[in-house]
């Protein structure tokens, strides 16, 4: 999808905040939902939406909501510091399919980073075990 588009009420991000689609939560609250990315780049691959607005990237996200998101994400980013201690933490979104958005709500990676660990491709890698997810969610949680 292009950088311009129409917002896709059925993509999995909806249907995750809709409760249509399972996820390991790591946070809620009203502004932002954070939880485990399936096929993490890296162990404790972490995303966070916004809730309650059909903004496909970061350019529609309405400026009104934008800096009470983007505490969730630095909080979250925070969490994952102290939960897994990294050498390094990316933090990353994608705007439109040529930039490498693939699913188009709005989403910030949080990505910890360790010396000499390779880091696994975007949406390429494979599927994470779901209770390694779960018990990495309660490390990131207690850390909020």
């Amino acid at each position: 999808m292009a950088l311009n588009g129409t917002y896709d009420p059925d993509n999995i991000f909806a249907k995750i905040l809709r409760g249509d689609m399972p996820a390991v939560t790591v946070h809620e609250d009203d502004v932002a939902l954070a939880f485990m990315d399936i096929f993490p780049q890296a162990k404790g691959h972490t995303l966070v939406i916004p809730k309650g607005v059909q903004a496909r990237n970061l350019i529609e996200m309405p400026g009104d909501r934008l800096g009470s998101y983007m505490l969730r994400v630095q909080n979250i980013t925070r969490a994952v510091a102290a939960a897994l201690e990294p050498d390094g933490i990316v933090v990353t979104q994608f705007n439109g399919a040529p930039a490498g958005q693939t699913v188009f709500h709005l989403h910030f990676h949080i990505i910890p980073r360790w010396e000499g660990e390779v880091l696994a491709g975007h949406s390429g890698g494979k599927q994470a075990d779901m209770d390694e997810l779960k018990s990495l969610a309660r490390q990131i949680a207690a850390k909020v």
